[in-house]
């Protein structure tokens, strides 16, 4: 569970600089990151900041990128909706993809969510990236960090409208 959470982007812009990497690394873990990402304050939208953070993503270096994708936990610890063929097939696609890019499968499973709530999906994308070359699964999953990056500060900022008057 993240300790920051929807603090709006007002409040966000206005921490001092330590809380605003401390509530960003939740996001990424990456100091790097997350303090190019909160040096960049203030934002005046949700847009503005994804924008910042999907930039910085792409500036961090090969071995910053590898420690990220460390911290992640594996894929399938998360994909308990599987039945069990399809859970055993998936664990040994796993393997397969480690043993093909030397880290693990790193998704987006929120951005997954949105494609029918069939945890097959998963299994389908890991089959079709295992087919791509060195240099495009690494872009992938830079795409797939950035998918997860914008969730996770999402739920930081909390809704852009603010929150519904109780």
């Amino acid at each position: 569970m993240m300790m920051h959470q929807g603090l709006g982007l007002e409040t966000f812009n206005d921490l001092p600089r330590s809380k605003a990497v401390h509530a960003l690394y939740e996001c990424c873990c990456s100091f790097t990151w997350a303090s190019r990402v909160a040096d960049a304050r203030p934002f005046r939208s949700y847009a503005e900041m994804f924008a910042r953070a999907d930039a910085e993503l792409e500036e961090l270096s090969d071995s910053d990128l590898d420690h990220l994708v460390s911290t992640h936990r594996p894929v399938g610890k998360t994909c308990a909706g599987m039945d069990a063929a399809t859970q055993s097939v998936f664990i040994d696609a796993c393997r397969m993809y480690i043993e093909r890019f030397g880290y693990g499968y790193i998704v987006c499973s929120a951005a997954l969510a949105n494609k029918g709530d069939d945890p097959r999906e998963v299994l389908i994308d890991l089959g079709h990236r295992l087919d791509n070359s060195h240099d495009t699964e690494r872009k992938v999953m830079r795409d797939e960090l950035a998918k997860v990056n914008r969730t996770r500060i999402e739920r930081v900022l909390g809704p852009e409208d603010g929150w519904p008057e109780y």
